[in-house]
């Protein structure tokens, strides 16, 4: 559902940031801001600050920043709607109506959500009955305790083919409504439906609100046709969409860091009660891209646990394939291999929750079995084999669409293959019959590009720190300090200027504080100094340049401020002095932050053209380098902020 504009900003008018941060995280009121632990690091000192006013919050341990929304689904898993709603409650609105088209869908799904319910209730009472008596018997084998059966809603659906069908038309829903639903099964060539799931233990699936909508049944007949039984595909059940325990894993998961996916309902029902709750199960089927993606939303890395066998291993390397097209900076999965022979549920009744745990702890890298898969599919003795491994490995590393992990996997395999065949590292592919590729032909002379000075040969020109960038010139005792040292002897001219007029002028901070934030610093130095001054201007708003410099110094950056003043003393940094007057000041910070937010553009465009480069060799990927690095060497210079002002 689309929420309009101005329905969520009346949600952020009724809840302040505080209220909705206040129950995560312990604040306290800081001037005109609020001051806590960071939800998402470890730390002692606050860092995580939270501004009413502005309606956001800023975390400078992590980085993280946003509004409410943005802080539910970060920090309990929901989705974007399901934070509307819980917000919306909470602040005492009814969620928008939908539009007449869609009412009876909704009606329908009411019904069907309703009678999945009392299909759950009927199930639940019939294992306690006496014809649930060897389900139940199932169950205590299994090693579950009453409490987690009831924690699950574990039922029995009895063995007969009317019993569900008659308890749910006695409570007024219509047979359609049971087959819609997959309770029953009906169809044309079907005169009488019937119950669906019969002389079956029944593991109820739900969705991330909690609301029963599809159930598993695990046969108690040896001879049943099927072992595992699901719903069907219905209007509010979507088996690749959904993953068995995930809302009671969500919030354990946000505790701990982690989320644990197996592959069967009763594994994920044991761990949970072994104290794995942060335990899900896919379906029946192959994990699929949307499960994963469910999976990211509650863990950056989650753990694929799958059981010591061949069907185990396949399991984790059909996984391969459906994650690597999916890969993100920071988001992966990796493996957990159980002991040959045992599943969870298995492992955990034979050597306890600690056999458990120590599997967990050995877990193994998306990369790592990626080449194991491969390594392991034939005899690679031959030059023409280890060629065609080369190359499988190369196109399943083109299926990762971010470059740079594509590029630390090109690096990684390169390396697995190198030390399985005892020789030494190569550099990383650079695409089928490349320089560089392993086993490629190297280019004729003709495509090589002319040499030039400053060209390196075999490699693109000028590689990052190549291009000029104009260092700083602090004392011998400054280059030398503690503080300093092999950190600040060469900041970023633009970087140093603009955390200076910041210090110079701390009501720019106040005024800017999500551009101050936001603003991207590739010096380690001048981040840490920009936290800095938005920390010292959270804890006292009314701090004056002196009050600020006085801050800076007790919290150990003084020589960092007196290198940072040395830098800047070209004409065009009037703005950032003392004494320049406020719209003097912002204007010429504005400019300068234009400036950076370009060069730091100009620099991801010099990393493309440089893949670009290695890709292809071509005279336009070299000239593209070249007019980049002469781009980015101009605009390093301080005569920069002159000669580019009518550019912005």
């Amino acid at each position: 559902m689309r929420f309009s504009p101005r329905f969520l900003d009346e949600i952020r008018a009724r809840l302040p940031v505080s209220q909705v941060v206040g129950r995560k995280v312990a604040l306290k009121k800081k001037g005109r801001e609020y001051a806590g632990l960071s939800p998402f690091k470890v730390e002692k000192t606050p860092s995580f600050f939270v501004n009413d006013a502005k309606g956001f919050y800023h975390c400078f341990a992590s980085g993280e920043h946003g509004d409410i929304f943005k802080f539910l689904m970060l920090t309990e898993g929901l989705s974007f709607p399901e934070a509307v709603e819980r917000l919306a409650g909470e602040a005492g609105l009814e969620m928008p109506k939908p539009e007449a088209r869609d009412e009876a869908r909704e009606d329908e799904r009411d019904r069907i959500l309703r009678l999945l319910e009392a299909s759950a209730a009927f199930f639940e009472a019939n294992l306690a009955s006496a014809a649930g008596s060897e389900a139940r018997g199932y169950l205590g084998r299994r090693g579950l305790k009453r409490d987690t059966v009831a924690a699950f809603r574990l039922g029995y659906g009895p063995n007969s083919r009317t019993a569900l069908k008659n308890h749910l038309a006695a409570q007024g829903f219509s047979v359609a409504d049971m087959v819609r639903s997959g309770m029953l099964i009906g169809g044309e060539d079907i005169p009488e439906p019937y119950d669906r799931f019969r002389h079956r233990v029944m593991f109820p699936i739900q969705d991330p609100r909690g609301r029963i909508i599809a159930f598993g049944g695990r046969a108690l007949d040896p001879n049943a046709p099927a072992k595992y039984l699901n719903s069907p595909e219905t209007p509010v059940f979507h088996k690749g969409h959904v993953l068995f325990n995930a809302h009671r894993a969500r919030p354990r998961a946000h505790e701990t860091g982690r989320v644990i996916a197996v592959e069967g309902y009763m594994d994920a029902v044991a761990l949970s009660e072994a104290g794995f709750g942060e335990s899900v199960a896919p379906l029946g089927t192959a994990l699929t891209e949307d499960q994963v993606k469910l999976l990211w939303r509650m863990a950056d890395e989650p753990i694929l646990c799958f059981d010591g066998d061949s069907a185990g291993r396949k399991a984790a390397y059909r996984a391969v394939d459906t994650v690597l097209p999916h890969l993100e900076p920071g988001k992966s999965v990796c493996f957990a291999f159980l002991p040959d022979g045992l599943d969870p549920d298995d492992l955990i009744r034979q050597q306890g929750p600690e056999a458990m745990a120590a599997a967990l702890g050995r877990t193994r890298p998306l990369v790592d079995v990626l080449f194991e898969r491969e390594w392991a599919r034939d005899d690679w003795s031959t030059p023409e084999r280890r060629a065609s491994l080369e190359k499988g490995l190369r196109e399943l590393v083109q299926r990762i669409p971010d470059p740079s992990i594509r590029a630390h996997y090109q690096r990684a395999l390169q390396d697995k293959l190198s030390a399985a065949w005892g020789i030494e590292p190569r550099g990383p592919w650079r695409g089928g019959d490349r320089r560089g590729s392993p086993g490629g032909r190297a280019p004729s002379q003709a495509r090589q590009p002319a040499r030039t000075p400053g060209r390196p040969a075999g490699g693109p020109p000028g590689r990052r720190g190549d291009y000029p960038s104009p260092a700083y010139n602090p004392s011998d005792s400054l280059r030398k300090s503690a503080l300093v040292a092999g950190e600040l002897a060469a900041v970023p001219y633009r970087e140093a200027l603009l955390i200076r007029t910041l210090v110079n002028h701390p009501w720019l901070a106040l005024d800017h504080a999500e551009e101050v934030a936001m603003m991207p610093l590739a010096a380690p130095a001048m981040a840490r100094l920009r936290n800095e001054i938005l920390s010292a201007l959270s804890l006292d708003n009314a701090l004056d340049r002196d009050g600020l410099y006085n801050h800076l110094s007790q919290s150990g950056a003084a020589r960092a401020i007196e290198l940072v003043e040395r830098s800047n003393t070209h004409r065009c940094d009037r703005f950032a002095e003392p004494d320049a007057d406020r719209a003097e000041v912002e204007n010429g910070w504005r400019h300068a932050l234009a400036l950076h937010d370009r060069q730091v553009g100009l620099r991801r465009s010099l990393d493309a053209a440089e893949r670009a480069w290695h890709e292809d060799g071509s005279d336009e990927a070299y000239a593209r380098i070249c007019e980049l690095q002469a781009e980015l060497a101009r605009m390093s210079l301080p005569e920069a902020l002159d000669a580019t002002a009518g550019d912005i």
